[in-house]
């Protein structure tokens, strides 16, 4: 029996229960071991006691452990104690896809085929390591706070499908496939059956098959016609109800055959939505029963004599004689007839048309060369027309005093190309633009090279040089001297596809160790190609929709630290936004962690504001300290200095020290000429404030 507060398996403590389903209660725990929250999943009690069911699922349990994959809830641990049979689990935030469709009534296309398109990978990491699901349905599928989708409940449907066990336990009927329902044989297909019904109900917010009972529900999907999803939302792509109805198709053979298949159409769709493109085999047509015509005889009789077939002839002839059998010499006599019959005067009419064309053509063609080389005028003049391109102008922005990673965005969303070169200056932050080659507020043209200087506080590391390298090995000798590379791509058809043109900072000059250096990749000539969005700051599921939409798939997807980004959102691309790349091209993100773990510490004396001419020994002061990211550090009232503090785990590397005081100004004394009278005003107070960057030291 759990109970909260309870120690599992030596190192999970249980906090507090989130959740029931037909088979299992699920708790948040506590790893101690790794001090992370995990979730708990405990089998209940008639389950535990049924030995042949307990070993199937640990075996499945234990195979799904290995599965690792951003839309995957990822399992950690499988174990048993005193009859307790539980699984630890990744601890996801969020609300089930069920729930999601039940508060928005239904999902737009969009973010139907973005969800589907990330369940659909998630199973397909599954699929490859022969793990099959069996129990898709929107209640085992999760969208975290941050936007992400997982599907959770690997493994244990397998076990739970081994046994016979009631229908509130298995889940939903609304979701099986055919062959499920008939207790028959299910593979990877049955999960793609799944997955179509999933799909269904997420874009029009119901299930394809209802009814009273659950027998009845599972004799619709074995029976009863597929219905179409725009017969319930009209405004449905046609290509996104075809992909419906393949993933929903009765028979297996006809469905999606892999994972893989299914993402392809559905990025297209995303592309191009009202296209028809999905290759759906139609059953009516390929198993309806029709009559056969006269010309599908003598095309059937031609293919059976080239295989050599005549017990496949004779069923043919058979099967057309029971639909002619009145006048069955003589059709018999057209069969043999229609192979070998041509009619003279029309092939006779068909050679003269083939020559009257021919001349026709000859004519033409001797036309337009006559003209090109100036035979054929027809009066005209010969004139010579000079076409000036208008080369599409924008407004420089004003970017000193910008973050550099902010400048560089900005410009590059104008269509101006962003260089950088660094220059040591501690009065400013680490990274902010102190002046750029371009003056804020004037027209310039697109694509023009904007340098900017920014500040750094040490020396920084030497860049190597990497122009005229390929992109790959560039990349590998900057990320080795510990810089980000941001790639941009363009035309130019004197470096070689693929070669870099040039970088930014320049070689041989020196920048902060950790930031990024620009390269510009040749694409070749002029082609047709597309261009970068920018997905910074996005979530997982936007920016796979953004970069989709666009005729770019999503290549790796990592995560890393970021001071910048929240926790859940894009904080790196792997071509920048703006930059023209080959459609199809793979763009990997890095998905924010948040901070790191790095903390710094700020122990020494804090002196006097003596920038400030008008400070005076012995003065009140307030005295604050605070962080870049707005923590305060320290807020009191001084009268000597220098001010002690010793603080650590500061989760900032920088901050600011605010000096407050009051200056009291005697009054000005003036002669009244008329009276000869002196008079003094009363005494001036003013406030002064003295700012003093800092710098913390990492712990």
């Amino acid at each position: 029996m759990i109970k909260i507060g309870m120690m599992i398996g030596d190192r999970y403590e249980i906090l507090e229960k989130i959740g029931t389903g037909g088979m299992s209660d699920v708790y948040k725990a506590k790893d101690h071991k790794l001090n992370r929250f995990v979730a708990v999943k405990v089998l209940k009690q008639e389950f535990s006691e049924n030995a042949n069911f307990v070993s199937k699922f640990r075996v499945e349990a234990q195979a799904a452990a290995g599965l690792m994959h951003p839309n995957i809830v990822n399992v950690y641990d499988v174990g048993e104690e005193g009859g307790i049979y539980y699984i630890v689990m990744e601890l996801v935030e969020g609300i089930t896809l069920k729930k999601y469709i039940e508060k928005k009534a239904r999902l737009s296309v969009k973010e139907a085929i973005s969800i589907a398109i990330q369940v659909s990978m998630g199973i397909e990491a599954a699929h490859n390591n022969h793990i099959i699901h069996r129990d898709i349905k929107p209640q085992n599928i999760i969208i975290s706070k941050e936007g992400k989708v997982k599907v959770t409940d690997f493994g244990i449907a397998k076990a739970a499908t081994s046994n016979t066990i009631t229908s509130n336990v298995m889940g939903s009927v609304h979701y099986t496939s055919p062959e499920q329902a008939r207790g028959g044989y299910s593979d990877e297909k049955s999960d793609i059956y799944s997955l179509g019904i999933t799909m269904f109900e997420m874009l029009t917010g119901r299930v394809p098959f209802n009814g009273e009972t659950t027998v009845a529900i599972a004799i619709k999907h074995i029976q009863e016609e597929m219905p179409s999803p725009r017969e319930y939302v009209s405004e449905i792509p046609i290509s996104v109800e075809q992909i419906v109805c393949k993933c929903c198709q009765k028979s297996p053979d006809r469905r999606y055959q892999s994972m893989a298949e299914l993402i392809t159409d559905l990025k297209q769709s995303l592309i191009n939505p009202d296209e028809d493109f999905v290759k759906v085999i139609d059953p009516d047509e390929e198993a309806s029963t029709r009559m056969i015509t006269d010309r599908d005889m003598v095309q059937i009789k031609r293919q059976s004599d080239r295989r050599d077939s005549m017990d496949e002839a004779m069923r043919l002839r058979k099967s057309r004689e029971r639909y002619y059998e009145d006048d069955e010499d003589e059709d018999d006599e057209d069969w043999e007839d229609d192979e070998e019959d041509y009619d003279p005067k029309m092939e006779k009419i068909t050679t003269i048309l083939a020559v009257v064309a021919a001349l026709l053509i000859g004519c033409i063609v001797l036309f337009f060369v006559g003209k090109s080389f100036g035979v054929f005028q027809f009066g005209e003049e010969p004139e010579e027309k000079t076409v000036q391109e208008e080369v599409e102008q924008v407004k420089m922005i004003r970017v000193v005093g910008m973050n550099i990673e902010e400048a560089k965005r900005e410009l590059l969303a104008l269509g101006l190309t962003p260089e950088i070169q660094y220059e040591v200056n501690s009065a400013y932050p680490v990274g902010t633009v102190l002046r750029a080659s371009v003056q804020d507020g004037i027209m310039i043209d697109k694509n023009t090279v904007v340098v900017m200087t920014v500040a750094q506080g040490t020396e920084g590391v030497k860049v190597p040089s990497v122009t005229g390298k390929s992109k790959s090995e560039a990349t590998a000798i900057l990320e080795k001297e510990g810089f980000v590379v941001n790639a941009t791509e363009s035309y130019d058809s004197t470096v070689e596809n693929g070669y870099v043109i040039s970088q930014s900072p320049d070689a041989d000059t020196t920048a902060p160790e950790g930031s990024s250096v620009s390269i510009r990749v040749s694409q070749g000539a002029d082609d047709n190609k597309v261009r970068v969005p920018d997905v910074y700051k996005l979530t997982e599921m936007d920016a796979t929709v953004n970069l989709t939409e666009s005729g770019l798939s999503v290549g790796t997807i990592t995560e890393m630290t970021s001071e910048e980004v929240e926790a859940g959102y894009v904080c790196y691309q792997s071509y920048s936004a703006g930059s023209y790349v080959d459609k199809g091209t793979a763009v990997d993100i890095r998905i924010s962690t948040g901070p790191s773990d790095v903390t710094y510490r700020y122990s020494e004396g804090i002196t006097a504001p003596t920038e400030d001419p008008d400070y005076r020994g012995g003065m009140e002061v307030d005295v604050t300290v605070t962080t870049a990211d707005g923590t305060q550090l320290l807020s009191t009232k001084a009268t000597s200095f220098p001010v002690s503090v010793n603080y650590t785990g500061i989760k900032s590397a920088s901050g600011v020290i605010t000096f407050r005081f009051t200056v009291q100004r005697e009054g000005a004394t003036t002669t009244n000429p008329e009276t000869g009278e002196t008079i003094t005003a009363d005494p001036v107070t003013e406030e002064k404030t003295v700012r003093r960057d800092i710098t913390f030291t990492q712990e």
